[in-house]
């Protein structure tokens, strides 16, 4: 079985990743436990862990791993990298039962890693389910969303040391907060529920969180969300109905006093993985495509896809797609908004899409220990 509370440990020595110094790095976060085989998860047994990637090499290349507890459940932004690339935090929403190591029960741990170490320097606890996580721009606060009890956790970032610092209530368990961004400096939040298909507001005074009344619908069971560049606009993948009909994605104004939906597009099915572009100019979706059900489902499809739209005025507007593995998880871009690293779950894999601006080329794979459930890397 395996072991849910890891102290951490080097996947490749201090010397490897010294000589990474100055490279841009995403944190991918790999969860052992859950594999897919014909829509079916089992119980499996491999190790969770983190594995370090150096986006900026030409291929990118995997310069570290460490051993802390993750998880598939959950959107797939379950890890979050401090501005200046000192520390990540690695949330797990699930474990194995202590009582039946063949099913899974939430879990409330976030991991601290020490990027330049490659150790886990804390253990702290947020809420049940605890799932995606955020640091404001400042490096100075973090938001986890605890899906399994509607939370959501605030820490505290000092010097690297993270320390817990409350929790806010948005409602029942079953809303199920998955994910918070920050904006508007850092004095703002947005929290999307797909239990009950509506996005909260935070209102953010140095440590002191508070719930705004006021709410968004975005969409059909909002998801994942993201905003970066400029943070005029945010974005909001809505999962729908499970694999069954078309899902969407959202765009959504931050300029106004209280955040609104302008746009709204057909993506396929399951966009699980969004990620803005860090010039603010593009959102790239990886869309499970169906790859993700049973291989007799109606809406079963081998591959999964990856797109890129275009954000301008207001609107989105689709500019390039190819196909990618199954069972898309995250999604992350090169600092210069011209590469892309995307999960495939299935696969064990994270696949490099080069992006011209017109379209997406497949450059390389990277084979990783367990199956790819979450990314990050220092926001601008």
């Amino acid at each position: 079985m395996a072991m849910m509370r890891w102290r951490g440990g080097l996947g490749l020595t201090i010397g490897l990743w010294a000589s990474s110094a100055g490279a841009q790095i995403a944190v991918s976060a790999n969860d052992g436990k859950q594999v897919l085989d014909d829509n079916v998860v089992p119980a499996h047994r491999n190790a969770d862990s983190v594995s370090i990637i150096d986006l900026s090499a030409k291929p990118p290349r995997l310069i570290g791993s460490v051993a802390v507890p993750t998880s598939v459940i959950g959107p797939p932004s379950s890890v979050a990298v401090a501005p200046d690339g000192s520390i990540a935090l690695v949330t797990a929403a699930r474990k194995l039962s202590p009582q039946d190591p063949t099913t899974l029960v939430p879990d409330d741990l976030v991991s601290v890693i020490d990027l330049k170490t490659l150790t886990v320097t804390a253990t702290l606890h947020a809420g049940a389910g605890a799932s995606g996580v955020s640091i404001n721009p400042a490096g100075t606060l973090a938001l986890v969303a605890n899906r399994s009890e509607g939370t959501v956790s605030v820490f505290t970032i000092a010097g690297g040391v993270v320390a817990e610092a409350g929790k806010v209530r948005l409602g029942e368990a079953k809303i199920a907060p998955a994910m918070p961004i920050f904006f508007d400096g850092g004095k703002r939040a947005l929290v999307s529920r797909d239990g009950d298909h509506k996005i909260s507001m935070l209102l953010i005074d140095g440590a002191n969180v508070t719930v705004s009344p006021k709410t968004l619908a975005p969409g059909l069971r909002p998801y994942q969300l993201d905003t970066t560049g400029s943070r005029r606009y945010a974005v909001s993948g809505n999962i729908g109905g499970g694999g069954r009909d078309m899902d969407t994605i959202s765009l959504i104004d931050l300029a106004p006093a209280t955040p609104r939906v302008v746009d709204v597009v057909a993506v396929g099915l399951t966009p699980e993985g969004l990620k803005m572009s860090p010039d603010g100019r593009y959102v790239a979706v990886n869309v499970n495509n169906g790859s993700n059900l049973a291989a007799k489902s109606p809406t079963f499809h081998k591959d999964g896809l990856v797109q890129v739209w275009a954000i301008a005025d207001g609107r989105l507007t689709k500019v390039a797609e190819a196909t990618t593995g199954a069972w898309g998880q995250g999604i992350a871009w090169s600092k210069d908004s011209r590469r892309l690293l995307v999960q495939c779950m299935a696969d064990q894999s994270i696949e490099v899409y080069g992006f011209d601006g017109h379209k997406l080329r497949h450059e390389s794979s990277l084979a990783l220990p367990a199956g790819p459930a979450a990314i990050g890397v220092a926001e601008p």
